[in-house]
C-alpha cells in the first residue's frame, strides 16, 4: 500500500469547501434528539456540556491535522501501514472501515425509525432502506467531488430551518436554565461525553485529507466548521432547556423534531412532517462520505475497484437493514454505538499522534523522507 495519496487535479476540492463537508458529516440523525441524553446527565447545566463536547472535537480536529500534516498527502490507510506495519496496519484499518460501516448502519437506521414514527408508520423498512441506499449510491458513483457537492447543497437548502426555532423562542421560559451549576463537573463531563454520537463525523478527515487543495488553510476552514456546528447545538440546547420543563425534556425522544410541532404555517398545518421529510438531504451527505471512506479503505487494502467494492457494501448495509429492532434495541445499539466511537474518535487520535511524532523524529534522525 502507498503511503501518500496523489489525486489528479481534478478530483481535488479547494480548502474551503472543508467547512461544508464537516458540519454537513455532524449535523444528522444526532441533532433530532440530542437533548434528552445530555439532560439525563447534567440537567439544567446541558449547555455547558455542549460547549464542553465542542470544544474537545476543537481539539482532536486540530490532533487530528497535525497527524495528517506531518505526511506530505496521506490519508489513514497510509499513516496505519506506515507507523505499524502491514498486518497491524491492516487490522487498524478494518477497525476505522467497521466504524464507518456501523456509523452508517446506526443513521440509517434511526432516520428510518424517526420516518416510521413521525410521518409514515405503514411504510415497510425495505422500501425506505432501498430507496435511501439508491440515492447514496448514486451519489457515491459520482465521485467524491459529487459528495463534496451534495453537503455543500446540503446545508444551503436546510440552513433556513433554523430560523424555525423563533416559534418556540417566543414560548420559552428563561428561568428553566437556573440554577446553572446544579450539576457537579463530572455529571457536566458525563454529559458531554454523551454528546459523542452527534457530533461524529469530523475523523473523516482522516480519509478525505489527500483530496483537499491548500492544504495549509485545511485547519483554518476545519475548525471553522467544528465551531459552527457547535454553536448550532449550543443554540437548539439552550432553546429547549428554555421551552421544556425537565420532566417534559427526560420523556421527550427527538427534542428538536418536538420543538417542531409548534410552528404553525397558513400554507400548512404539520410542519414536522415537512422536517422530517427534508432530514434526508442532511444526512445523505453522512452517508455517502462514510461508505465512501468504508469503500476507499477496502479498495486500498485489497488494490480493487472502488466502485464494485462501494456496491457490495450497500448490499450487505441493506440486508443489515432488514433486521426488526425495537425502539429499545435501536436505543440500545446507538448507546454501543457511541461508547466505542468515543475511543475511536476522540481518545485514538491522541495516541496515533503520539507515536506519528515519535516515528517522525526517528526519520528525522536517519534523514529518510516521509
Amino acid at each position: 500500500m502507498k503511503i501518500n495519496v496523489q489525486p489528479k487535479p481534478q478530483y481535488l476540492i479547494n480548502a474551503f469547501m472543508v467547512f461544508f463537508i464537516v458540519h454537513a458529516m455532524q449535523v444528522g440523525v444526532g441533532v433530532q434528539g440530542f437533548q434528552r441524553v445530555i439532560y439525563l446527565e447534567s440537567k439544567h447545566d446541558a449547555w455547558i456540556s455542549v460547549l464542553i463536547a465542542g470544544a474537545a472535537a476543537n481539539l482532536i480536529g486540530w490532533i487530528i491535522f497535525k497527524t495528517l500534516s506531518m505526511y506530505q498527502s496521506a490519508d489513514l490507510f497510509g499513516i496505519h501501514f506506515d507507523i505499524y506495519g502491514k498486518w497491524l496496519g491492516s487490522l487498524l484499518n478494518f477497525i476505522y472501515i467497521f466504524h464507518c460501516l456501523a456509523a452508517f448502519f446506526v443513521i440509517t437506521r434511526n432516520y428510518i425509525e424517526v420516518v416510521q414514527a413521525w410521518v409514515f408508520p405503514d411504510l415497510p423498512t425495505w422500501f425506505i432502506s432501498l430507496t435511501i441506499m439508491l440515492l447514496v449510491m448514486y451519489g457515491l458513483t459520482g465521485g467524491f467531488r459529487t459528495i463534496v457537492g451534495f453537503c455543500f447543497f446540503s446545508i444551503i437548502f436546510t440552513v433556513w430551518m433554523i430560523s424555525l426555532l423563533a416559534f418556540p423562542f417566543q414560548f420559552a421560559n428563561w428561568e428553566y436554565l437556573s440554577p446553572i451549576l446544579e450539576s457537579d463537573l463530572k455529571e457536566i463531563l458525563k454529559g458531554a461525553r454523551q454528546m459523542t454520537f452527534t457530533v461524529l463525523g469530523f475523523e473523516l478527515l482522516y480519509a478525505f485529507y489527500p483530496y483537499v487543495n491548500e492544504k495549509e488553510k485545511i485547519n483554518k476552514y476545519f475548525q471553522y466548521g467544528l465551531l459552527f456546528t457547535t454553536f448550532l447545538y449550543l443554540i437548539i440546547m439552550v432553546i429547549s432547556l428554555a421551552y421544556f420543563s425537565g420532566g417534559q425534556l427526560e420523556r421527550t425522544i427527538w427534542g428538536t423534531l418536538s420543538l417542531f410541532k409548534i410552528v404553525r404555517l397558513p400554507f400548512i398545518e404539520r410542519f414536522e412532517y415537512v422536517a422530517v421529510s427534508s432530514w434526508i438531504i442532511l444526512i445523505l451527505p453522512n452517508l455517502m462520505l462514510y461508505l465512501w471512506s468504508a469503500s476507499r479503505g477496502l479498495s486500498r487494502i485489497w488494490n480493487r475497484s472502488m466502485i464494485n467494492i462501494s456496491w457490495l457494501l450497500a448490499f450487505f448495509l441493506y440486508l443489515s437493514l432488514q433486521i426488526f429492532l425495537t425502539r429499545i434495541e435501536i436505543n440500545l445499539i446507538n448507546d454501543n454505538y457511541a461508547k466505542y466511537a468515543f475511543y475511536l474518535v476522540f481518545v485514538y487520535p491522541i495516541f496515533l499522534y503520539i507515536i506519528a511524532l515519535f516515528k517522525k523524529r526517528i526519520k528525522n534522525q536517519r534523514g529518510e523522507p516521509r
